[in-house]
């Protein structure tokens, strides 16, 4: 009959409207995006499985819900609902990636392992400026608020109830502690590397035998000698060198310099923001051992001169050397190379422990291998000597004063400088990285202005804006009162109608 639908066609025409029916439009940032709701249930307990029409951001003339959020960061995400895989966009930055699977309620340990290094960079990136922040590499002063923080001055700064002495206390500290905060800390900065440098000259040269003066004793004797029933009287006068002493003025250069560490070092601990970090921190205790190694040094001088305790006091005077770690309280290049060392530790550590494995190892072959043949020159004749003979090779500095002499110890010994060559080698690029890394991320963080334009929170912004959107929202009520009246244009296609791609909220504001 003319009238009769077929079958099919009712069965299209219901799939289309069911599917019309559980269709969801998300508008996130302006971009609308379309799906199905039980692709949103597919991952429970998020954001979007939880989607209702009773939501405030839900616009039942447009049939959609409006999230203000990244739409480039939730392509991605929708992508995760439909496929189950969660892939990183590039073109944004990963503590934003995070912000928004945040807001989602997504776990962001689920990226996809082929993304999953290029999201983790921004981790790294954090690490990196969270240790060049702990250097203090700043080359500008902080200002009044970041000083009273470090001192834990806070509530005082805020309130206003500075006192003299906290107002003072920041000051000297600055001018010992951080050379580049004013030009009166730049001159007692270098006066501190003159005296650094001073001191170490001053142990450095005063071993030299130039600067040396020889404590001779002389001695006289007499001899009588009995020559046919004469006696003679013979005199001896000799001269002995025991001992050398350096020249006097290396003591007043000496005593000039721990006077002035001496002095620094007092008004450093008692003008230092926490007193227990500063007797805590490793250049203090170099400082503390250095200056009374000195004086103790003086004092045991002065009373056992005469005494063989000299070997142990000239000992005593090797600490100054490490006052030269001092150093890096100064140049911000130091700092960031000992920091490179400490985070290559652990490739360090790896490096020894395979040297001393192959340093062990070859010492016992080459010790058999030079005894497996007649050999009237070998010189390896216990391994202890082949761990020396190892060593050197390994490092690759060669002294020849041990050389193997069999064929088999020859190609022990070709191993052995092949192992060391490849094992020195294999940490050196993770080093360079590591210092290029950090070198790379200081000086980026050096010219980044200080300064930045405050941009207020939501919460800052909504009792701002109430009165306004009260206004806007009794206008759009008397404007729209028709409107609403009207049947939704979604509503056509809920029966069928033509699709929701047809720009209805264009018909519906004409």
């Amino acid at each position: 009959m003319a009238g009769d639908i077929h079958p099919k066609k009712v069965l299209l025409k219901t799939k289309s409207w069911m599917d019309t029916e559980h269709r969801v439009i998300l508008n996130v940032g302006g971009i609308r995006h379309e799906t199905y709701s039980h692709v949103l249930k597919k991952i429970p307990a998020t954001r979007l499985s939880r989607l209702t029409p009773n939501l405030a951001n839900y616009d039942p003339v447009l049939n959609e819900y409006f999230f203000d959020r990244h739409p480039g960061v939730f392509s991605m995400i929708l992508n995760y609902y439909r496929t189950g895989k969660l892939h990183y966009p590039t073109n944004v930055c990963g503590p934003l990636f995070e912000e928004e699977l945040e807001f989602w309620g997504l776990d962001a340990n689920q990226v996809e392992p082929c993304c999953w290094m290029t999201y983790t960079q921004h981790r790294d990136t954090q690490d990196t400026l969270a240790v060049i922040e702990s250097l203090d590499l700043d080359g500008d002063p902080p200002t009044q608020e970041e000083i009273a923080k470090k001192f834990g001055w806070e509530d005082d700064y805020y309130t206003g109830n500075m006192s003299q002495w906290q107002r003072l206390k920041p000051r000297v500290w600055a001018l010992f502690d951080e050379p580049w905060s004013s030009k009166y800390a730049r001159v007692i900065s270098s006066l501190s590397v003159a005296f650094i440098l001073a001191s170490t000259c001053s142990f450095i040269l005063k071993t030299d035998p130039s600067f040396q003066i020889p404590d001779i004793d002389v001695f006289y004797s007499l001899r009588v000698v009995d020559e046919g029933g004469f006696k003679n009287y013979h005199k001896t006068i000799g001269t002995d060198k025991p001992v050398t002493s350096p020249h006097p003025n290396f003591f007043y250069v000496d005593l000039i310099c721990n006077i002035w560490f001496t002095i620094e070092l007092l008004i450093r601990s008692l003008f230092c923001p926490s007193f227990h970090k500063f007797v805590r921190s490793p250049l203090t205790i170099i400082d503390v051992i250095s200056t009374g190694a000195f004086f103790f040094e003086s004092l045991l001088h002065a009373i056992l001169i005469q005494t063989g305790s000299l070997v142990t006091l000239d000992f005593l005077s090797m600490i100054c050397v490490l006052r030269l770690f001092k150093l890096t309280q100064h140049f911000s290049g130091l700092k960031i190379l000992i920091q490179t060392f400490k985070a290559s530790a652990q490739e360090l550590f790896l490096l020894v422990f395979f040297v001393i494995l192959a340093i062990v190892i070859f010492a016992a072959l080459v010790y058999y291998a030079e005894r497996s043949q007649l050999n009237k020159d070998n010189q390896f004749t216990s391994i202890p000597l082949g761990l020396w003979w190892s060593l050197v090779t390994i490092s690759t500095v060669g002294f020849g004063d041990m050389v193997p002499k069999t064929y088999l110890g020859m190609l022990v010994g070709s191993l052995c400088a092949l192992m060391g060559v490849l094992t020195i080698a294999l940490p050196v690029p993770v080093i360079v990285s590591n210092f290029s890394n950090l070198y790379s991320h200081s000086q980026a963080r050096a010219k980044l202005p200080k300064k930045r334009r405050r941009v207020l929170q939501a919460h800052e912004v909504k009792p701002a804006l109430l009165g306004v959107k009260q206004h806007h929202g009794k206008h759009r009520k008397k404007s729209s009162s028709a409107t609403f009246n009207q049947p939704p244009a979604n509503f056509k296609n809920a029966n069928g109608g033509p699709s929701m791609h047809d720009n209805s909220a264009s018909k519906l504001m004409a």
